[in-house]
């Protein structure tokens, strides 16, 4: 069964980076009608701790949910878009693993970056995200973690470690990652 994105692109006028994932998790695992909905998921602990010093800044401990208001305000403010490399998928499995997402249909990504101008860079947080991305800039050569390569003129590709908490790395270490990326762009 064809699974739709059931999110719009978050483009704020003035974005610096476009974080590209590959799909939202199931409906049922999130907390917010957001991107990275699941709350067991650290993006925006990341974000918290990096810009706020705070892993907690945007995490509603009480409700065990995100502030969304707080978190959209914040990307506006920062020029942070999001969005994900697929509009659509079949899932194979009932879960968030990339590993069971069958692409259906890929993001126009060059779209994307018409209605984001200032764009400099794109921010891929996995494998997978980062393979279609390669994939539709016909790069060859596909980043290690952590590292970076020129898609094109003015625009970057930075692969993150991925901010589930099943990819084996130290959340430190995670924040390390995102933080040099930020410092390089902002």
């Amino acid at each position: 069964m064809i699974e739709y994105h059931p999110l719009k692109p978050f483009l704020p006028a003035n974005t610096k980076v476009l974080f590209l994932g590959s799909f939202p998790p199931p409906k049922k695992r999130w907390c917010m009608d957001f991107f990275y909905p699941n709350f067991i998921n650290d993006h925006w602990r990341i974000e918290g701790a990096i810009w706020f010093d705070d892993k907690n800044h945007f995490v509603d401990l009480e409700c065990k949910c995100f502030k969304m208001n707080e978190i959209i305000a914040f990307l506006n403010e920062k020029g942070i878009a999001l969005y994900d490399t697929a509009s659509a998928v079949n899932r194979l499995k009932d879960n968030a693993s990339d590993a069971f997402l069958e692409i259906v249909e890929r993001t126009d990504i060059n779209a994307l970056l018409k209605q984001i101008p200032q764009c400099r860079a794109i921010a891929t947080t996995g494998e997978k995200a980062t393979i279609e991305v390669c994939n539709y800039f016909n790069i060859s050569e596909i980043p290690s973690p952590n590292d970076q390569i020129l898609l094109r003129e003015n625009l970057k590709l930075y692969r993150l470690p991925s901010s589930s908490r099943a990819y084996p790395l130290s959340f430190d270490k995670k924040v390390e990652a995102y933080r040099k990326m930020f410092e390089e762009i902002f």
